[in-house]
C-alpha cells in the first residue's frame, strides 16, 4: 500500500525517500486521510532499526506544492541531520480538512465557534488513539524501528502543538519525546490535570515559541476568518506560562527539557522550518 510519493505527483519539492499510503481508514475517528513516511537515507544499505517523529499536518511537511502555508522542510533537515549522525523515520499524518480543530483538541470546548457545527466537543483523545492504535503498530509491523517511548516522538505545530504536548503527558508509555511548536494554549485549567498525572523526570520536551505569534492568525473556520484577531501578547504569555507549569512538574532545563524564544518570530511554516533541525537534533541526542 506504500507508494513512492515522487510517482503519484507531476511536481513536488521531495528530497529523498517519501512514501504514501492513501486513505488509512480511522475506526476511532471514522475517515480516512494519506499518511506519508520519509526513510533516512541510511536505511535501504544497513540492517538498523530507528527512532520514529509523529508529526501531524502531514501535508504542510514535505512537499511545497500540497501545503497551504508553506512548507516545513522537514525532508531537506533529516537529510542534513542523517549526515551529522542523528536519523530518524518522520510519519506524517496528514490533517482531516475542517475537522483538524477538532481532533488536534484534546479538552471538552474549543474557545471559538466553527461554522455550521453544532458542537465544539474535542476529539483529541480518539486521534491520539488513532495514532497510538492504528497508525504505530502498522508502521512498527512494516519498518525498521525501534519502538520504545524513549525512540518514539509526536510533534507540531500551533493546533498540532497542543495535541502534541497533550500526547506526551498523556501517553508517555508511548511517546518519549515531544516537540511543541508555538501551540495554542486554551483559557481553562485542563492542564494542571494532564499534568498531575504525568512523569516529569521521564522523557524530553522541546518547547518553541516566536516573539511575534498571534499577529498573523485568520482562524480559518471560525468567525473570525478571513480576519486578523490579535492574539499575539495572550498567546505567547499562554506559552510561558506552560513553561512555568511544566517546570513545577519536574521539566528540568539542562536534563530533559528546552524551551527556545525568538523574539522576532511569527505563526508560520517559514518559522518552524528554521527551528525544526534544531528541535529534531535535540531530541534525537542520547
Amino acid at each position: 500500500m506504500w507508494v513512492p510519493y515522487t510517482s503519484t505527483v507531476k511536481h513536488h519539492t521531495v528530497v529523498g525517500d517519501l512514501r504514501r499510503y492513501s486513505n488509512l481508514y480511522s475506526p476511532q475517528l471514522d475517515n480516512q486521510r494519506d499518511l506519508l513516511i520519509w526513510l533516512p537515507p541510511s536505511y535501504h544499505t544497513s540492517t538498523k532499526s530507528y527512532p520514529v517523529i509523529y508529526m501531524h499536518d502531514g501535508q504542510n511537511l514535505f512537499d511545497a506544492h500540497t501545503s497551504y502555508s508553506g512548507e516545513w522542510q522537514v525532508d531537506e533537515t533529516m537529510t542534513r541531520l542523517s549526515r551529522q549522525g542523528a536519523e530518524a523515520i518522520i510519519v506524517g499524518i496528514s490533517h482531516a480538512g475542517v475537522e483538524r480543530l477538532f481532533e488536534y483538541n484534546p479538552f471538552p470546548n474549543y474557545p471559538y465557534r466553527i461554522r455550521n457545527r453544532q458542537h465544539t466537543q474535542g476529539r483529541g483523545d480518539d486521534y491520539l488513539r488513532f495514532i497510538v492504535d492504528t497508525i504505530k503498530p502498522m508502521i512498527d509491523a512494516q519498518f525498521r524501528t525501534l519502538s520504545d517511548p524513549m525512540n518514539t516522538a509526536i510533534a507540531g505545530s500551533s493546533m498540532g502543538g497542543l495535541i502534541s504536548l497533550y500526547g506526551f503527558l498523556s501517553y508517555q508509555y508511548v511517546f518519549g519525546l515531544c516537540g511543541a511548536f508555538s501551540p495554542s494554549m486554551p483559557t481553562n485549567n485542563h492542564w494542571q490535570t494532564v499534568l498531575s498525572r504525568a512523569d516529569g523526570a521521564f522523557g524530553k520536551l522541546y518547547l518553541f515559541v516566536g516573539g511575534e505569534e498571534g499577529g498573523v492568525f485568520r482562524m480559518e473556520g471560525t468567525d473570525f476568518q478571513g480576519k486578523l484577531y490579535p492574539l499575539r501578547r495572550p498567546f505567547v504569555e499562554g506559552v510561558f506560562h506552560l513553561r512555568d507549569r511544566l517546570q513545577a512538574h519536574g521539566f528540568d532545563e539542562g536534563r530533559n527539557f528546552k524551551f527556545v524564544l525568538d523574539p522576532n518570530a511569527d505563526h508560520s511554516e517559514r518559522t518552524w522550518s528554521r527551528w525544526v533541525g534544531d528541535a529534531f537534533d535535540y531530541l534525537l541526542q542520547r
